[in-house]
């Protein structure tokens, strides 16, 4: 069962740009796509169209992407809902499964992510409910595989504990200075699940910013947000970035395979707290 890429590229916050950007990723070489069905902060529609002129134009097939969507709550939309506010919450991640879907132009989500709890604090049987709901997704084989989204480390503990469907991945926001997410990321690691880190470099300038970390790019002849991601990926991470640049596209992708890091600079990396 194919699991993730080494990268994701991030589809927030482009708007009118979306399907320029995500055709851009992938002719650079991206395979895997993060998307939501929250159109306050991103538009499915335009990453499903750059999905389908890719395919059209010959340059690949649905199955060498990894595509992962999200269902957001309704705290976290504004008054384009992609499902029935009055609905139960499983009816409403039913119905926003099924418009992803069509906005992807696909029968089926690799990975399909809760994108918070609906409250900072705690899991309420909500949170529990639009889970289950999930479940059954997962159970019908419309995705591989299940996720959660912005999670602090007592949530996503009630998560796994509760869950029937084990979560795949998590995604957060990823800073330095909490070790770089270090208690989530070691609970990731102790139950297999893969950590997805978003933001590495707009959450962290004064670690960019550092001469120290300047030198370990100088020294790697590597750019600051190669140095970034290949770290990432030393320490466990599945990156995602977000650039809107081309060429910051393919120096990206070549992170995974052309920045050498030695332990002291990734023990370096890990433990500044800025």
């Amino acid at each position: 069962m194919k699991t993730s890429p080494p990268f994701l590229y991030g589809t927030a916050w482009k708007e009118a740009s979306t399907a320029e950007c995500v055709g851009n990723a992938l002719r650079a070489g991206f395979r895997g796509i993060d998307t939501a069905n929250q159109r306050k902060h991103y538009f499915e529609v335009g990453v499903g169209e750059a999905i389908s002129e890719w395919i059209s134009a010959g340059l690949g097939k649905r199955q060498d992407l990894f595509l992962q969507t999200k269902f957001t709550s309704i705290d976290g939309q504004d008054h384009r809902l992609p499902y029935d506010s009055l609905a139960p919450y499983s009816k409403q991640v039913e119905q926003s499964f099924a418009t992803s879907l069509e906005h992807l132009g696909t029968d089926y989500i690799d990975s399909y992510v809760l994108h918070g709890p609906t409250s900072r604090n705690g899991v309420n049987e909500g949170d529990l409910e639009i889970w289950r709901a999930m479940e059954v997704i997962a159970e019908s084989d419309r995705t591989r595989f299940l996720g959660l989204s912005n999670v602090s480390l007592d949530q996503l503990e009630t998560f796994y504990r509760e869950a029937k469907i084990k979560p795949k991945f998590v995604q957060n926001r990823c800073f330095a200075r909490t070790g770089w997410d270090r208690e989530i990321r070691k609970f990731c690691q102790s139950k297999k699940i893969t950590y997805q880190g978003f933001s590495l470099l707009t959450a962290n300038p004064p670690v960019v910013a550092h001469p120290e970390f300047r030198g370990i790019a100088e020294r790697t002849e590597c750019t600051p947000a190669q140095v970034i991601f290949a770290f990432a990926r030393q320490v466990g991470m599945l990156p995602l970035t977000g650039t809107t640049d081309p060429v910051h596209m393919r120096e990206d992708l070549e992170s995974v395979r052309r920045c050498p890091l030695t332990e002291a600079d990734v023990s370096w990396i890990e433990s500044i707290l800025l």
